[in-house]
């Protein structure tokens, strides 16, 4: 699995409809086939930043979600209601969500 986490710094005057924003965005690239999660939060120190968590099944499904006409028109778009370049980690070869052994529901 390809997993990538996506730091946004949006400009104050769109934090609070970054979703809306975003959102043929998000649902075209939760209806990939190879996407496993594209999932949003928002920051709890900075409300103007949003943390993105993404997987892909592999090489191929990201690729095909960097081709994607979705992902040319965000990278078209998007720049305009950011504050400063996104920061990005991008893990190769994670594997999938699994429990935590230190904490367990009791």
């Amino acid at each position: 699995m390809i997993l990538i986490v996506v730091k946004w710094p949006v400009k104050p005057e769109y934090a609070d409809s970054w979703l809306d924003i975003v959102g043929d965005f998000t649902r075209s690239t939760r209806a990939e086939a190879g996407n496993k999660f594209f999932e949003w939060s928002r920051s709890v120190d900075d409300k103007n930043t949003y943390v993105l968590v993404e997987g892909f099944e592999g090489q191929d499904a990201a690729v095909a979600h960097v081709g994607s006409e979705h992902f040319k028109t965000a990278v078209a778009t998007l720049g305009a209601h950011l504050s400063d370049n996104p920061r990005i980690i991008n893990v190769q070869d994670a594997s999938d969500w699994g429990p935590m052994a230190e904490i367990s529901p009791h």
